[in-house]
């Protein structure tokens, strides 16, 4: 994917864009920012690999967590919505997910969801990755860019 296409893309449809990153650790927001011009589209990010951060600053309602754990649809979908509370922006992507090496919260190695926000609407996607952990976290990176992808290129019809 082109990186400096997509930032280019989100800037010319005035979005703005935030990360809420559980599983990617800060990966996806690292993968936006190192293209230049990233300032124009990206405001800014949360890493919330502990429950306490995804409910203090992202709003993930408790019983949520304690209901379904944080490897969940739901939970993405909160964590994109906070994401956009939290920084004013109009696009907000969640990642949560077991990287491994074990099993957690009875979710298998590679169980990943996604979660988008744009403007107010939420949804999350579901996915199974195989490979090592580094192999997940970067599977995972790149869904959610093509994903970003995906609302750029609505968000620029809309404007035609």
């Amino acid at each position: 994917m082109d990186l400096e296409e997509l930032v280019a893309d989100a800037t010319k449809a005035g979005l703005t864009v935030s990360t809420a990153e559980s599983l990617t650790g800060g990966q996806l927001a690292a993968s936006i920012v190192e293209i230049p011009g990233a300032s124009g589209m990206f405001n800014g990010g949360v890493i919330a690999y502990q429950n306490s951060v995804k409910i203090q600053a992202l709003g993930v309602p408790v019983e949520l967590l304690e209901e379904h754990g944080a490897v969940d649809a739901q939970v993405a979908c909160a964590m994109a919505l906070g994401a956009c509370r939290i920084t004013g922006s109009r696009v907000g992507i969640s990642t949560t997910g077991v990287a491994g090496p074990l099993p957690h919260q009875g979710k298998d190695v590679g169980h990943v969801y996604l979660g988008v926000a744009f403007d107010g609407a939420v949804q999350a996607y579901e996915y199974h990755f195989g490979g090592d952990r580094a192999m997940i976290r970067q599977q995972a990176t790149d869904e959610a860019l093509a994903l970003l992808k995906q609302v750029v290129n609505a968000a620029r019809e809309q404007k035609l």
